[in-house]
């Protein structure tokens, strides 16, 4: 499967970038049928958050085995440093693994979301400690909705994430106001390297 660096990091990111979103509410049986199909399929990046219902249950017991095989990133919606060090410690026990490649701020969609995490004792605070503990690697953010080029922008200001989340599809690029403000993050992301 073709691959491409994933900012920053360095890590050579396959294509598809398995959601495990799909898994959530499936069985473990079936869960792991999906599982070893994304294995058989050679995808090499996990994207997962405890906000996907049963997902990080459904994939801890494979990760024992696979996690040097896979670039792991994870979300916190928590907004304040105490509830982001609480849900991140819970989704490292759900998923038996030691640390994160990627821990990201998720489901940005308005200002505020943005202004409550990275504010002092917010989320951001807690995730920069947890990449001083070895917990995570890298630091991303994640988000859909109207407004999330223009919340993304505005959020690599203050902080130098290395990797940004949000959708590019037809309907949203049909819309000038979101294309113009995608494009000019896609820039800024060029520019600084993230992923």
């Amino acid at each position: 499967m073709e691959k491409r660096k994933f900012g920053r990091t360095g890590h050579d990111s396959t294509i598809a970038i398995y959601g495990a979103f799909s898994i959530g509410k499936l069985s473990q049986e079936n869960a792991d049928r999906v599982i070893q199909q994304v294995i058989d399929a050679g995808v090499n990046h996990i994207d997962i958050a405890p906000s996907y219902d049963d997902a990080e249950l459904r994939l801890g017991p494979w990760m024992p085995q696979i996690r040097d095989d896979f670039f792991l990133g994870c979300k916190t919606m928590e907004r304040t440093a105490e509830g982001c060090r609480r849900e991140m410690e819970e989704s490292l026990q759900r998923l038996q693994v030691d640390k994160f490649d990627l821990y990201q701020i998720h489901a940005v969609t308005e200002m505020a979301d943005l202004n409550a995490a990275t504010q002092k004792g917010g989320a951001l605070e807690a995730i920069i400690e947890a990449r001083e503990q070895g917990l995570t690697d890298y630091i991303g953010i994640t988000g859909h909705g109207m407004q999330s080029p223009a919340i993304f922008i505005e959020a690599l200001s203050r902080f130098d994430f290395d990797s940004v989340l949000f959708p590019i599809n037809y309907k949203l690029y049909a819309r000038s106001e979101y294309r113009e403000k995608a494009e000019e993050l896609l820039k800024l992301c060029q520019e600084k390297d993230v992923g």
